[in-house]
């Protein structure tokens, strides 16, 4: 199915990966602890982001929420967009067009 977006895909993964980033225990998701998110470097950390910016992207195309760490990420397609809660609280939103 895919989610449909009309920005440039790189432009929305920058903005992703800065939402995903404010979830409390988001490095859970590639199985790892906050000790070893913290042992990696600044470069490795964003490309592990990138990563799992794209898998929860392309993971979405299929179910409409992913649970991440202590939040979720939910497309909202009739309004285009993608938002992240750390918890309950809405953290970041995500323009698709």
């Amino acid at each position: 199915m895919g989610i449909k977006f009309g920005r440039e895909y790189k432009d929305i993964v920058t903005d992703f990966v800065r939402g995903i980033e404010m979830v409390n225990g988001f490095y859970e998701l590639l199985e790892m602890s906050a000790d070893d998110w913290q042992e990696l470097e600044p470069e490795e950390q964003e490309e592990c982001l990138r990563t799992l910016a794209d898998d929860i992207f392309y993971g979405l195309g299929n179910s409409p929420v992913m649970h991440v760490g202590a939040g979720s990420v939910r497309h909202d397609p009739s309004n285009h967009v993608l938002k992240v809660h750390d918890g309950e609280k809405l953290v970041s939103v995500i323009y698709l067009v």
